[in-house]
C-alpha cells in the first residue's frame, strides 16, 4: 500500500478512538470550523500539526462543513536538515506546504532572558500575517490535551496564576483572525503511538539553542519537567491529567479568593 494512504486510512482506522474521534469530539465542542472558513494550519514540522493537517485534510474531503485549506511552514532560520525533513515528509504525506522565511532566529538569539516567549510571540505574528495574505481566517495550530494540561501547571507554578490554553480564541493584534486548536482533546500517547506505528521521524524542536532532528519530545526543560512530575503523579493517580484539564471547565467562582476578566480584578470580599 502506498506510504501516504497507509498513514491517512490508518487516523479513521486503527487510531479512530483516540485520535479521529477526540479531533471530531473537539471540533463540535468548541464549534471551531464554519461553513465558509479558510483555515491556514500552521506546521512546525512536528508530530502534532503534521497529524493535525492530515486530520483536517481527511475532514475536507468527507465533511459536509465546506471550508478552504492551506497548508503553511513558517522558516524562522532552519538548518538545511531540519528544513529538508520537513519538505520530506509534506511530500511523503501529500501536505502541500507554502514555506516562507523569516528571521526570527537571528532575532531572539542574543535574547538572554524570555528568548522562548519573544520567539513564540514572534511566530504568532507572523504565521497570523501569512495566514491573511492567502485569505484566511483562522489559523490552525497542533497543541495538544497535554499542552492544555501542562499549561495550567506552568501557570501555577512559575507565573502565580490559574489559566488555560484556550481551544480557541480571537487574535487581538490581527482583527477578524482567529486560532483555533482541533487536537485540544487528543492524548499525545496516541499521537506518538500514529508516529511510531508507522516509523515517522519529525523534527521536535528546531531552535538553535537545542538544534536537533531527534525523536525527543519533551517540549522544552519546563515543559519536561511538568512531564516528569505528571508522570510521577500518575503513578498514585491515573486519572490526574484527565482531573486537571476538568478543572478547567469546573471553576467555582464562589470559592475563588479572587480572578481576574478583562484586566479587571475582583475578590470574593466584593459581595462577602
Amino acid at each position: 500500500m502506498d506510504k501516504h494512504l497507509e498513514v491517512q486510512r490508518s487516523i479513521i482506522k486503527k487510531y479512530r478512538k483516540p485520535i479521529w474521534r477526540k479531533f471530531i469530539c473537539a471540533l463540535q465542542d468548541y464549534d471551531l470550523i464554519k461553513d465558509g472558513d479558510s483555515i491556514a494550519a500552521c506546521l512546525s514540522g512536528g508530530k502534532d500539526s503534521m497529524l493535525m493537517a492530515m486530520c483536517l485534510q481527511e475532514l475536507q474531503a468527507h465533511s459536509e462543513t465546506k471550508f478552504n485549506l492551506e497548508f503553511i511552514v513558517m522558516d524562522p532560520g532552519y538548518n538545511k536538515e531540519n528544513r529538508r525533513l520537513i519538505e520530506e515528509n509534506a511530500e511523503l504525506l501529500r501536505i502541500p506546504i507554502k514555506v516562507f522565511e523569516t528571521d526570527i532566529f537571528d532575532s531572539v538569539q542574543n535574547v538572554e532572558n524570555g528568548a522562548c516567549y519573544l520567539c513564540a510571540r514572534m511566530r504568532r505574528g507572523h504565521l497570523y500575517t501569512k495566514a491573511q495574505e492567502l485569505g484566511c481566517n483562522k489559523i490552525a495550530l497542533g497543541h495538544h490535551f497535554d499542552d492544555a494540561v501542562e499549561t495550567i501547571l506552568l501557570g501555577m507554578f512559575y507565573a502565580g496564576e490559574f489559566k488555560s490554553m484556550m481551544p480557541k480564541l480571537k487574535s487581538t493584534s490581527h482583527p477578524g483572525m482567529e486560532l483555533i486548536r482541533p487536537l485540544y482533546l487528543v492524548r499525545e500517547d496516541s499521537i506518538l503511538a500514529w508516529r511510531n506505528y508507522h516509523h515517522l521521524k519529525f523534527i521536535r524542536c528546531a531552535c538553535r539553542f537545542t538544534e536537533n532532528c531527534s525523536i525527543d519530545d519533551n517540549g522544552g526543560p519546563k515543559r519536561g519537567e511538568m512531564k516528569r512530575l505528571l508522570a510521577e503523579l500518575r503513578k498514585v493517580s491515573p486519572a490526574i491529567e484527565k482531573n486537571i484539564f476538568r478543572s478547567a471547565e469546573n471553576v467555582r467562582l464562589d470559592a475563588i479568593v479572587g480572578y481576574k476578566s478583562h484586566g479587571e480584578k475582583f475578590s470574593f470580599l466584593d459581595d462577602y
